[in-house]
C-alpha cells in the first residue's frame, strides 16, 4: 500500500508540480464569473446565468468568483495532489531540522573550513561541542570536496595547512585529531579574529 500511495502520490506531483497554487487549481476545476461593462448602465455587471447552477467559490485575495464545475473524482484528485505536497514539505522541514542540520545548517559550498572557538566551555560544553563537530563531519562534509579545522586559540591550531580533499580516511582522521584537542588552551581577544584572517586566506575556500 506504502509504494502504491508513493508511486500515485510521484505520479501526480510529476503531472501537477507547475499547477498546484490556488489560481491554477480554480482554472481546472471551474470558470471564473465574470463582469462585463454595460454601456447603458455605465457599470461592470455580472452574469447571472450561473447562480445557482454551480457551487461558487469567492477569493478572498482579489474577491474574484468561480464556479465549479469540476466532478468529485477531480476534487479528490487535487485533494491528493495537495496532501502529497503538504507531506513532501514536512518531510523536508524535518530532514532540515535534524541532526546535524539542526546546529549548523545545511553546509553546501564544496571547499571549507570550520573554525572551532571553544572560549573557556566547560569540560562537557567542550565534549557536546566537539560531539555535534564530529556528527556534521560525518554527515554532512564527507559529501562535499575540500575542508579543514582550525581552531582558535594564542597558538592557533589547524589539522591540515590547507583544505583537504574529502575522503572517508580524512574525515576519520579530522573527528581523531578534534578529540584529541586539549579542554583548555590559552586564548587571546584577537584569538578569533586571527582564526577567520587564517581560514580566509585559504584561496579554495568558499565558506
Amino acid at each position: 500500500q506504502s509504494l502504491v500511495s508513493s508511486s500515485k502520490w510521484l505520479q501526480c506531483y510529476g503531472l501537477k508540480r507547475n499547477k498546484l497554487s490556488l489560481s491554477q487549481i480554480l482554472s481546472q476545476i471551474g470558470f471564473q464569473h465574470r463582469k462585463d461593462y454595460v454601456t447603458t448602465l455605465g457599470k461592470p455587471v455580472a452574469s447571472r446565468y450561473a447562480d445557482g447552477l454551480f457551487p461558487q467559490y469567492k477569493r478572498a485575495q482579489d474577491g474574484s468568483v468561480y464556479n465549479l464545475t469540476a466532478k468529485k473524482e477531480l476534487i479528490l484528485h487535487f485533494v491528493d495532489c495537495l496532501m502529497g505536497a503538504i507531506e513532501l514539505y514536512k518531510q523536508r522541514m524535518e530532514w532540515l531540522t535534524s541532526e546535524s542540520r539542526q546546529i549548523f545548517g545545511v553546509i553546501q559550498e564544496q571547499c571549507i573550513v570550520i573554525v572551532l572557538d571553544f572560549g573557556i566551555a566547560a569540560p562537557t560544553e567542550f565534549d557536546l561541542c566537539r560531539d555535534a563537530l564530529s556528527m556534521v563531519l560525518v554527515e554532512q562534509v564527507i559529501q562535499i570536496a575540500r575542508f579543514n579545522l582550525i581552531r582558535a586559540a594564542q597558538d592557533l591550531m589547524k589539522w591540515q595547512q590547507k583544505c583537504t580533499p574529502v575522503s572517508e580516511h580524512t574525515v576519520k582522521s579530522a573527528v581523531t585529531w578534534l578529540w584529541k584537542l586539549d579542554h583548555m588552551t590559552a586564548v587571546s581577544h584577537t584569538s578569533s579574529a586571527e582564526a577567520l584572517l587564517e581560514a580566509m586566506g585559504d584561496e579554495a575556500v568558499s565558506s
